[in-house]
């Protein structure tokens, strides 16, 4: 479900999201963009914000159906900077690597790519899964003392769980309420599934860390105001920092995630499916996958490599 960023999403400059220190609420559509032959909708990055701490990334994708010949089929491309979370709340993905990892992705479970310096990956479905479809990816900016390192892979079945009120938590990543995921964090942050039943749920959060809700299936509406904050699929709803409690209320079953982490340490360059400081780099992570260096390896899979044209300041500079 990677990428590509354009700057139909965001600037392709490093200029720092400014993080709001007390609790606010900024709902902002998200860009409905094509990954392969399926439809996102892409909550992050926006012109108007980049990051949540370190969360730089978000499609949310479907609900899709996957037929025998026609899904989600992303062919080998590389990334630096980050890592990938992927999150399914129905249907099944095939993860295929440059360090050799071939692993399928259910609901209930975590794959989880770093990047580091260069890797590449493919994301499938044709010939491996017919059905539905529904899930997220996310991305993590990496910081400046882990994103130039060796990159690495996880899978995860055994997340933490808590019952919360009139909600069930999943950890995905970071801690939250007191427990902790197993999968790999460079930076201090959360990333957790809410499953809400009907009713009101308060979650404690930190109040030095920024957040934000992407709901996935469902409404749900923040502080039990449904009129002025009624958050639905399509939106990123922005919460700042300075809570230490969220209240929530739906009306009927609803599927979100809940993002957040301390505010991110640098400003990012976001461009195709690399993120780094400068544009400088990022062209030149772009001519070594051009040229088929060895910086991002091979991946075995039956899809077709993918290749795009040079950043649109390489062109015009």
């Amino acid at each position: 479900m990677s990428g590509p960023v354009s700057t139909k999403d965001t600037s392709d400059t490093a200029v720092p999201d400014v993080p709001t220190p007390t609790p606010t609420l900024e709902i902002s559509d998200s860009r409905v963009a094509q990954v392969g032959h399926t439809m996102v909708r892409r909550a992050l990055p926006r012109r108007t914000r980049r990051t949540v701490g370190a969360w730089c990334f978000a499609d949310h994708l479907g609900p899709a159906a996957v037929t025998g010949d026609q899904g989600l089929d992303i062919g080998p491309h590389p990334h630096i900077g980050l890592q990938t979370v992927t999150w399914l709340i129905e249907g099944s993905l095939l993860h295929r690597d440059s360090l050799g990892y071939e692993q399928r992705v259910s609901p209930g479970q975590l794959n989880l790519m770093t990047s580091g310096g260069g890797i590449a990956h493919a994301e499938e479905t044709s010939g491996t899964y017919v059905g539905g479809l529904h899930g997220i990816q996310l991305w993590v900016a990496l910081p400046e003392r882990t994103r130039h390192a060796e990159g690495g892979f996880e899978h995860h079945e055994d997340l933490p769980k808590l019952e919360l009120d009139r909600a069930e938590v999943t950890v995905l990543t970071g801690e939250f309420a007191g427990q902790q995921s197993p999968a790999r964090a460079d930076t201090p942050l959360v990333g957790a599934d809410l499953a809400l039943r009907p009713g009101r749920t308060t979650l404690p959060l930190r109040a030095d860390c920024e957040h934000a809700l992407v709901v996935l299936d469902g409404a749900v509406s923040v502080g039990g105001d449904r009129q002025n904050s009624s958050i639905e699929p399509g939106a990123l709803a922005y919460l700042g920092s300075g809570r230490d409690e969220l209240g929530l209320e739906v009306r009927e079953p609803t599927r979100a995630m809940l993002l957040g982490g301390e505010p991110f340490e640098s400003p990012i360059v976001m461009w195709w499916n690399f993120v780094g400081r400068s544009r400088e780099e990022i062209s030149v992570a772009y001519k070594e996958w051009s040229a088929g260096t060895d910086r991002f390896g091979r991946v075995d899979s039956p899809l077709p490599r993918i290749d795009v044209g040079p950043p649109a300041w390489a062109v015009s500079g």
